[in-house]
Formats: C-alpha cells, sequence, structure tokens
C-alpha cells in the first residue's frame, strides 16, 4: 500500500508540478469551451437578428384587394419590399425573377391565377376548378425560407398573410364561419414535467459527459503509460523496490484522480458556458439557461457520480492498456483512436433513441449503457436494476483490462519493447 501511495503522489506531483500540464489539462480546457459556447451563442444571435431585420424582395402576381387587405392586417407589408405586377409584366421578366429568388437577389413570387376571381365566384359543386395561389422561394436561402414561413404560417403575434386571405375568402363565400366548425378541439397534455423540461439535456448531456471523461483520460494517460515508457523513466521505477502490482495500481488511481478532475472542470466549464451562450444567443438558443432544466435529487446525484466513476475507470483502464502494450507515444495515439471514435459512437447513439423500452441487457454493455443510464437519471426514469447493470459490465470490463495491465507489467517484452 505504501509503494502504491508513493507512485500516485509522483504522478500527482509531476501533473501539477508541471504548469504547462496544468494549464492544458484544467485551465485551458475551460477557456476554450466557454470561449467556443459564447461565439456559438453570438453567431446563433447575429444570424436569427439578420434575418429578422432583414428587409425581403417579394413580387406580387395578379393581387386583387382581398390580398392586399390581408397583407396589410398582417403587416406583411412593413418589414418587407413588395412590389406588385400583372400578369404580363411577370411573364414578360419570369425566367429573370425565377434567377433572381435562386441567386437569392429576391426572396419570394407570390402567384395568384389570373382567373381566380373567376374561379372563386363560379365554384358551387365538386369538380369545379379551384383557383390557384402559387409561391415560388428557395429553401436553400435562410431569407427566402424565413420569408415564406412568415407569409404562410405568420409569427407569435401576426397571423400569416395565406390564413388571413382564406378567412376572407370563406367569410365571403358562406357568410358565417361558425357553420364550418363542427366541434371544438382542446388540448390536454399529459406529461412528467421534469422529462419535459430537461428533454434536451437529457439528449445531449449522455454524450458529453462520456466525451469529457475520455478525453481526460486519455491527456492523462498517455504520457503516464507511454510517455514515460519512451523516456526512460517508467524503467527506472520498475527497478525500484516497489511491486509492479502496486506501481500499475498507482499510476490507475492516479490518472483516474486526474481524470475525474478534468471531467469536473469540463461539467463546470459547460454550466458556465451554456448561460453565456443563451445570453448572446437569445431564448430560442437550444439549452438555453445552462443546465436549469435538469433537476437532480440526492439519490439521483449519487447514481449519476456512480456512473461517471466507473466510466473514468473504464476509460483510464482502456487507455492504460493501449498505451503500456505501445512502445511510444505516438503508437499509443493511434491504437487509441479508433476507440475514442466507437466511444463516441456509442454515446451518440442515445440522440436518437425513441420512446422504446431499452432492454436490461443493453445496460450492461459499456459506454452504450452508462450513456442510456444517464439519460433515464435526466428524464427521472432510471431503474434500480438498470443503474446496477450499467456499473456492471463497465467495473467488470475495467477489472478485466486492469489484470491485463497488471501482467503487461510483468512481461519484460512489453515494458522494455524488447
Amino acid at each position: 500500500m505504501s509503494g502504491m501511495s508513493i507512485i500516485i503522489k509522483k504522478e500527482l506531483k509531476r501533473v501539477f508540478g508541471d504548469k504547462k500540464l496544468v494549464f492544458s489539462m484544467f485551465i485551458l480546457p475551460a477557456i476554450i469551451m466557454i470561449a467556443l459556447y459564447g461565439l456559438m451563442g453570438f453567431a446563433m444571435g447575429a444570424m436569427t437578428s439578420d434575418i429578422e431585420e432583414h428587409e425581403n424582395k417579394v413580387y406580387i402576381v395578379n393581387a386583387d384587394d382581398r390580398l392586399k387587405a390581408a397583407i396589410t392586417a398582417s403587416e406583411f407589408d412593413k418589414n418587407n419590399d413588395l412590389t406588385y405586377m400583372t400578369e404580363s409584366e411577370y411573364r414578360a421578366q419570369e425566367q429573370k425573377l425565377s434567377d433572381e429568388i435562386l441567386n437569392g437577389d429576391s426572396q419570394m413570387i407570390v402567384y395568384l391565377d389570373p382567373e381566380f376571381e373567376k374561379k372563386f365566384t363560379s365554384y358551387s359543386a365538386a369538380g369545379d376548378a379551384i383557383p390557384q395561389l402559387i409561391i415560388s422561394y428557395n429553401t436553400t436561402e435562410n431569407y427566402s425560407s424565413n420569408t415564406y414561413s412568415i407569409f404562410v404560417a405568420g409569427t407569435e403575434n401576426k397571423p400569416g398573410v395565406v390564413d388571413a386571405y382564406r378567412t376572407m375568402l370563406l367569410q365571403e363565400r358562406v357568410g358565417n364561419l361558425d357553420i364550418l366548425n363542427v366541434f371544438d378541439m382542446q388540448q390536454n397534455i399529459i406529461q412528467k414535467e421534469e422529462k419535459a423540461k430537461s428533454q434536451f439535456v437529457a439528449m445531449m448531456l449522455p454524450y458529453m459527459i462520456i466525451i469529457m471523461l475520455f478525453a481526460g483520460a486519455m491527456s492523462a494517460g498517455v504520457d503516464a503509460m507511454a510517455g514515460e515508457k519512451e523516456r526512460g523513466t517508467l524503467a527506472s521505477m520498475l527497478l525500484s523496490p516497489i511491486k509492479r502490482t502496486s506501481i500499475a495500481s498507482g499510476k490507475i488511481i492516479a490518472m483516474m484522480i486526474l481524470s475525474g478532475l478534468s471531467a469536473i472542470v469540463y461539467v463546470v466549464s459547460m454550466m458556465i458556458a451554456m448561460p453565456v451562450m443563451s445570453a448572446l444567443g437569445g431564448e430560442n438558443t437550444p439549452m438555453a439557461g445552462g443546465l436549469g432544466g435538469l433537476s437532480l435529487d440526492l439519490v439521483q446525484g449519487l447514481e449519476l457520480g456512480a456512473i461517471m466513476l466507473a466510466l473514468v475507470f473504464l476509460f483510464v483502464s482502456i487507455i492504460s492498456f493501449l498505451a503500456i502494450r505501445a512502445k511510444d507515444t505516438k503508437a499509443a495515439s493511434s491504437l487509441i483512436s479508433p476507440v475514442y471514435i466507437v466511444v463516441m459512437v456509442a454515446g451518440m447513439l442515445t440522440m436518437f433513441m425513441s420512446g422504446k423500452d431499452v432492454p436490461i441487457y443493453r445496460y450492461f454493455i459499456p459506454v452504450y449503457g452508462n450513456a442510456v443510464a444517464i439519460k433515464d437519471i435526466c428524464n427521472g426514469e432510471l431503474l434500480t436494476s438498470n443503474f446496477l447493470a450499467s456499473l456492471a459490465g463497465t467495473v467488470l470490463i475495467a477489472i478485466v483490462l486492469t489484470i491485463g495491465i497488471a501482467k503487461s507489467f510483468d512481461d519484460e517484452k512489453v515494458m522494455f519493447n524488447a
């Protein structure tokens, strides 16, 4: 035990005694995360403001008085540059106007059937001709798509022009619009409030936690194993009176401490960065308000901590096993990179899960089962059996890898690159 504690102290002193390592492992990631999310929020806010404030160029062909009245009632003419055209004027430059939409020089063309009024007034039975309203816009241009959306569906405070126009025509045709209302529909939403509030967080948090934990373990593990092996300091350590199992165990525990601290830095940085992104990007920014939508009680907090600890143990074991069997840090990084991709994919799978219950055997799958368990914690739906299964599968694999690391330390060929 004394030998193991010596190794732990040595590893921690090696990291915390090096200002560059402390900066790169604990300070720089926090700065990058806050700056990155702040920049994302600023960019989102700037893009939203630009779209909302942009004066869109819209051509309206064969507009009747009702359509003009609907445009005025919806205030669509206040922030847009409208050009009213006759049928002959439109036909004379139809291709030019289409090219403008294609190139983003204008945003929309609203075309009324030249016989709109005739078809509308003469309609009497099924099968009669129905007048057409054709809207041309560009789905690949933000200005154009937003203009179409506002014209058709309106905004939070104003109805869309199409709805207002349709209402006018129906009012004229049937008189009392209540005759068309055969029933009233009301929404009665039944949901778990905590799940509704944390829905986006529950989708993103498992992936983010897994990536942060692996990144922390990788930054600490490669140098502690392959780095010291490459520099020859590990060989000197093996010749000391300390048992090799104590050296291996001490290094693993020290890396778990460092990885855990690194993960805490990432989580705290994320909690700071999300409100920054929200403040710069507006209320509609994803995860606005940071992790405020996530509310955990004591038991859920302990469950989340236990899962994170198990993941740290697993990731440190994986990275240490690969790093100790590599000849140098370059070879270790090459071995770890494919594992990193697999871990990313496993964490990402929870983003695309349906509402179907996950069978308990899947919780035994390392990383994936942990990600599902974290998502269940966010939603307040984690069963004790599933929680234990997620821990068991992860810890079991980590123990097997730890045994493999201990055996590698006893293998002279591995330790001395013979």
